[in-house]
């Protein structure tokens, strides 16, 4: 009889699959960073050795997107999984302070003590309470989690992280990081320590870095200011940005080659996008036209990238398209935790192990003003809306509240714009008058995509081609 027993718990061994421990997933985020600005991407002087061999192991989307261009409406994203108007926060403060209290240059005015404001602030954020939460899904499947660099919803504790940095409104300069935004700049030894705090306690981990790297101020070491200084970069602007993009890099290498000396990189899922665009403009001191809070290329497209030794297939994608709610559902399915029901997002697991092309036939997205004007009803300051298709983007422009950051947002095409992105990447030619049918066909997706019921498109177009009123 023992001897049978024996040898059924062999046969039960051979015929059972082998469940391995779920995969540490990190989240690399990268702050203000236009996605031709690589070495993989083929940036002409931009230097990103480590984030080039991550993509060299890495299923890598360069025509990768997110839906909002503005850093708080993106990050609640990664987090939530959600499209912009679902989460509902949608601009970066409340309108009601920056209404009352304009700065100089038409800036909305980002302090406030009064009550009020306060409650305010306390609204958008309390909109992320009821949404799905990466961390909070992740903790129940026994994960530890780590918030570091940007975070603009509340404490670490309120994202459902169990560890992190932020200490978060209404705390003092809880903004938009606090203690979070010295990750990276000031070194790496808060995510290092939880590092080992989770592998001392043999658990599974995610980790969020979002430095405020290459973000402005650009102070980066004077080391690779010179460096990109020497390679005939005459504008000092332009050279600290293209050192700041690398000094981000460098912090990334980091952060990979600790948990490689850790043992644990074949059992890690990176995860790398950033939250917008970015244009160095030396005529404002700022970020260009189109790039970010712009709905154009230059603010939303961003490579994604995934990464799992052994795992994933890596390649390029070439034109297979990517949305960054798809990195929720995919980073959930690796983890073994159930996907809420409302994620919009696909979980590209499947295919990033297998290698096939993606089931993503299409992405969306909207932008806002930069101010909410309405908490509860995103669509008041609803600025432009967007679909891709293939080759095809359609962009749309609408009426509603700007606020201040106006400047962000001229409008001053008005018409549709179709565009080309194989043949036209950088969005010269409006070519909706030429292929109207073209223009209503996509105009339905995204009426299919979201609803919008109150906001109106500036310039409309007619059945009769080239024609607009």
């Amino acid at each position: 009889m023992r001897l049978s027993l024996s040898l059924l718990a062999l046969t039960l061994l051979a015929v059972s699959p082998v469940f391995s421990a779920p995969p540490n997933i990190v989240y690399l985020i990268s702050d203000d960073q236009a996605w031709t600005d690589y070495g993989f991407m083929g940036h002409k002087y931009i230097e990103t050795p480590n984030l080039d061999k991550l993509a060299k192991n890495s299923a890598v989307f360069t025509r990768g997107y997110v839906p909002t261009a503005l850093c708080r409406p993106a990050l609640a994203t990664f987090a939530s999984g959600m499209y912009t108007h679902q989460h509902k926060v949608s601009g970066n403060d409340p309108a009601a302070l920056a209404d009352a209290e304009p700065k100089a240059k038409g800036k909305g005015n980002k302090g406030g003590d009064s009550a009020a404001y306060a409650a305010l602030r306390e609204k958008l954020i309390a909109n992320m309470d009821v949404q799905p939460s990466i961390a909070k899904l992740l903790g129940a499947q026994g994960y530890l989690s780590h918030q570091s660099g940007k975070w603009w919803e509340g404490s670490y504790q309120r994202g459902g992280f169990t560890h992190g940095m932020t200490r978060g409104f209404p705390q003092p300069g809880g903004r938009h990081g606090d203690d979070g935004l010295k990750i990276g700049r000031e070194g790496m030894a808060p995510v290092f320590d939880f590092i080992d705090t989770a592998v001392s306690e043999k658990k599974p981990f995610f980790l969020w870095y979002a430095p405020f790297m290459p973000h402005t101020p650009h102070t980066p070491p004077d080391r690779l200011f010179q460096k990109y200084k020497a390679k005939g970069i005459e504008s000092d602007f332009v050279a600290k940005y293209y050192a700041m993009v690398e000094w981000f890099d460098e912090t990334c290498g980091q952060l990979i080659d600790r948990i490689e000396q850790k043992g644990l990189t074949e059992n890690t899922l990176f995860v790398y996008v950033a939250d917008n665009g970015w244009i160095q403009s030396e005529k404002s001191g700022g970020y260009a036209p189109r790039s970010k809070q712009s709905s154009n290329e230059g603010g939303v497209r961003q490579p994604i990238m995934f990464s799992w030794k052994g795992k994933i297939k890596p390649g390029m994608r070439g034109e297979q398209l990517c949305s960054s709610i798809d990195m929720m559902p995919t980073a959930l399915t690796a983890a073994g935790a159930p996907i809420p029901q409302q994620l919009p997002g696909i979980n590209l697991l499947p295919i990033l192990e297998s290698g096939e092309p993606t089931p993503r036939k299409e992405c969306y997205g909207e932008s806002f003003a930069h101010d909410v004007a309405n908490i509860d009803k995103p669509e008041d300051s609803l600025v432009y809306r967007w679909v891709i298709e293939g080759k095809w983007k359609l962009l749309l422009t609408y009426d509603g509240k700007l606020g201040h950051y106006a400047s962000s947002h001229p409008r001053t095409e008005k018409r549709p714009q179709l565009f080309d992105l194989i043949a036209d990447p950088h969005e010269d030619k409006n070519l909706a008058a030429e292929n109207p049918e073209v223009v209503a066909r996509l105009a339905a997706k995204l009426q299919a995509w979201w609803p919008v019921t109150e906001r109106q498109v500036l310039t409309k177009w007619t059945n009769e081609p080239g024609v607009w009123k």
